[in-house]
């Protein structure tokens, strides 16, 4: 499959943490409405190359392809995490309060929640890097994602296409997206085993060895 670029200014995927409490800040709110534009052009982008180049369900790496043995991967996690892949590709109601309680009750774990939705050109194109990712990592760091600003037909249809081993809550609202300061998608967020958010990516993951490198680092505080 060939490669992709896409461009993202550094300051729309600049968050800092205040020392003093652990609360995410963004940077520079203002640029929240250039975000989504951008995040919204990029889409369109995304979902014309795929077109264009004839990508299909047989593609090696599309996210319509083969994906890991979840099954095998994930058996005998800690029953907290296996509780999650019990719900694999459900889209959970309940808003940004359920969102919390859910994070709040994983605390001991280390926890990376992916921002998505189906139209979105980059989530697509990312999903096999979660697949993989969430395979290798799944008994240590708990997985969920937010499907964000998307019709639960569409999001269904794509969870069955590109399975996933952990649960998405469901954001029509962005209601969750904004709390995270997921100002365009997608977006992936690391909390550590605290539960305390700790670094929000504003970039899309379409190589493994990158969000492997920031799982180990901000998730498990592996890496320096």
């Amino acid at each position: 499959m060939p490669g992709v670029c896409f461009a993202f200014p550094p300051a729309l995927s600049a968050v800092c943490v205040d020392d003093a409490n652990r609360t995410p800040r963004i940077v520079i709110k203002e640029l929240a409405n250039a975000g989504r534009k951008l995040a919204a052009g990029l889409a369109l982008v995304a979902l014309a190359w795929v077109g264009a180049t004839g990508c299909g369900a047989g593609s090696e790496g599309d996210y319509g392809g083969e994906h890991p043995d979840y099954a095998k991967a994930l058996a005998g996690a800690p029953p907290p995490l296996a509780s999650l892949h019990r719900q694999a590709n459900e889209l959970l109601p309940g808003g940004l309060d359920s969102y919390e309680e859910r994070i709040q009750g994983l605390r001991g774990y280390p926890i990376v929640v992916n921002v998505w939705a189906s139209w979105c050109g980059p989530c697509r194109l990312e999903f096999p890097t979660f697949q993989r990712l969430s395979a290798a990592y799944g008994k240590r760091v708990a997985f969920l994602a937010v499907d964000s600003q998307d019709s639960e037909d569409a999001a269904e249809t794509f969870l069955g296409e590109a399975p996933v081993p952990y649960p998405s809550y469901s954001d029509p609202d962005e209601a969750i997206a904004n709390e995270l300061g997921a100002y365009g998608l997608p977006a992936t967020a690391f909390y550590d085993r605290e539960g305390e958010l700790v670094y929000l990516d504003r970039k899309p993951y379409f190589e493994s060895a990158e969000l492997r490198a920031d799982v180990k680092r901000y998730a498990l505080g592996e890496g320096g």
